[in-house]
């Protein structure tokens, strides 16, 4: 590597979702001695970091990203100490450990922000936006929340409007004011000096809003509107971040990955230029939006592998060479892949292991999301009242009681593409309640627990877990996934994912049939397919046969040259 903060560009991150991870006390939910007792899991994948969602202290109006403390562990996860016993578990393993930094917004029940709503003269309140009403009372733009609804709530004590561009319990910060810098320093320095490795720098290039907020065009019929140009990736966002980097970033060696969304190319590419000192890598929340409406993941269109494949080669292809994107194919702010992109019928292995392998051989930094590599599908709840999310729940109210929609309709696609049809539970073996708890889960398990569980698949060398161990512990150290450029094998075909990276004389060729049915994948000639060393099959194969690869349905497979 060129210097000691690159170790990530041949990392494998794993994602964990404390709440749903494991309970070591039996209060139903996931904590943090949890996330300890499982770190020899963790580690056997070939993990090289963890990524966890926040635990710190919250009112959990949208599971931990309101956050009311920054520098303390909210009970239900743990304490401070067991963060630290944690986090030094980690590092005796030979891993790094990563933690989601909340700062676009805070939690209503911040102390900063229950001082600003108290007092126009409160010396926190230009920590956060506040505005007047337009002349009529109504709120002073129709922007619209990423939640539904209005961007802005009014506050009865100062008679005015507070901007959330999330949940109405995460007021926005107002980055202009030079003391959130301070703040926010400070608290990077905190965790930083207690051993954390690096920061996921949540919904951040939403920092720098335009505030004179005009109002936008929306939809017919619709009374808000989606205002992202006026929020997205402005100027400001390079300001702080650089400032972020010369205060603390630089100097104590901590490797940031930032969530966009919307983000234009030529932005992506300066936020990941080391010589800008901004970003280290690039989580783009929008990579996996191709199969909805818009901005609406819940009008979902028929999935193409094809869009996927454009999808991917549009920020690959423009990144190479000059930064990484993470490479992921499900997170805490989606449903399963498996459900959404794979085959939950007779292929549910097969497929699970050919998600894997279409994605985590691109040129990137792959970030498994937990239960991915178990082959978890989405949770069956049956409903409403089974949901904990705030974006369900908003959803609900919105579309069958202001709308009166068809409640089995609206259920029906909650379950196909909800955030809490991914947050189930991990299910460790088949006990109940899959093994996760003693006690009542906070979220219901899936029904598959019985058979697709953690103490099982271990023992089956041919389950998803094992496939996955293989291909992770494969792609380290490979200079053509690391560095080399991806050459697509039929960009347009709806019926397979195939490609190929190349660097200084090795030739890599990953190749993904994404239907039941059989298909022949063309190889370019120069490559013969009797020299080629078989890596990762997940049907058993050993070679090629010929040039003209017959893959049979839901096959994949990875081999390799070498000049």
């Amino acid at each position: 590597m060129e210097n000691k903060r690159n170790w990530w560009q041949d990392a494998v991150f794993y994602q964990i979702y404390p709440r749903s991870f494991f309970d070591s006390d039996g209060d139903g939910e996931g904590d943090l001695a949890g996330i300890t007792a499982k770190l020899d899991y963790i580690k056997s994948l070939g993990v090289d970091a963890i990524w966890s969602c926040p635990y710190f202290v919250s009112p959990k109006a949208d599971n931990g990203y309101d956050v009311a403390d920054y520098r303390d562990i909210d009970p239900s996860f743990g304490t401070l100490e067991d963060w630290k016993v944690m986090c030094d578990e980690i590092h005796k393993r030979g891993m790094k450990f990563f933690m989601d930094l909340v700062v676009n917004h805070t939690s209503d029940e911040h102390a900063w922000f229950q001082s600003a709503i108290s007092s126009k003269d409160s010396p926190y309140r230009d920590y956060y936006i506040f505005r007047e009403g337009k002349e009529d009372g109504s709120e002073p733009s129709n922007w619209m929340s990423v939640f539904g609804g209005s961007a802005w709530q009014y506050n009865e004590p100062t008679k005015d409007y507070y901007l959330h561009l999330f949940a109405v319990k995460q007021p926005d910060l107002n980055w202009q004011n030079p003391k959130i810098m301070d703040e926010v320093s400070d608290i990077i320095e905190f965790w930083a000096d207690l051993g954390v490795d690096g920061f996921r720098l949540d919904a951040f290039n939403n920092a720098d809003k335009d505030q004179s907020f005009p109002d936008v065009e929306t939809f017919p019929g619709e009374k808000y509107g989606f205002a992202s140009q006026h929020y997205v990736s402005r100027p400001g966002v390079d300001e702080y971040i650089h400032e972020l980097y010369k205060r603390q970033l630089g100097p104590k060696d901590l490797v940031t990955v930032v969530e966009l969304a919307y983000c234009p190319v030529e932005k992506a590419i300066e936020y990941c230029d080391p010589k800008r000192e901004e970003f280290d890598m690039l989580y783009f929340f929008d990579m996996l939006n191709f199969d909805q409406e818009g901005y609406d993941k819940f009008k979902p269109v028929p999935f193409k592998v094809s869009d996927l494949k454009k999808t991917m080669d549009h920020w690959i292809s423009n990144l190479h060479g000059k930064g990484y994107c993470a490479l992921f194919i499900g997170n805490h702010d989606q449903c399963r892949a498996l459900s959404r992109f794979g085959n939950t019928g007779a292929y549910r292995v097969r497929s699970a292991k050919t998600l894997a392998n279409a994605m985590y051989f691109l040129e990137g930094v792959p970030y498994v999301y937990q239960g991915d590599e178990l082959g978890m599908t989405n949770t069956d709840f049956q409903s409403i009242e089974e949901y904990n999310d705030v974006e369900v729940h908003n959803y609900w109210r919105e579309h069958v009681v202001d709308k009166g929609e068809d409640p089995e309709k609206v259920l029906e696609i909650l379950r196909e593409r909800s955030r809490d049809a991914g947050r189930s539970p991990i299910p460790w073996n088949d006990s109940p309640n899959g093994g996760f708890t003693t006690g009542t889960p906070w979220l219901r398990l899936g029904s598959e627990y019985k058979t697709v569980n953690v103490e099982a698949e271990d023992k089956d060398p041919e389950s998803v877990l094992n496939f996955y161990r293989k291909l992770l512990h494969l792609r380290h150290g490979r200079p053509s996934i690391i560095k080399g450029e991806t050459c697509w094998l039929d960009l347009d075909s709806d019926e397979h994912m195939s490609y190929l990276r190349k660097f200084e004389g090795e030739t890599l060729a990953s190749l993904n049939n994404f239907t039941e049915h059989e298909v022949t994948v063309q190889l370019p000639e120069e490559l013969d397919a009797e020299n080629a060393e078989v890596l990762l099959s997940n049907c058993g194969r050993e070679t090629l046969g010929e040039n003209a690869v017959r893959l049979g349905p839901w096959e994949c497979l990875t081999a390799v040259w070498n000049s």
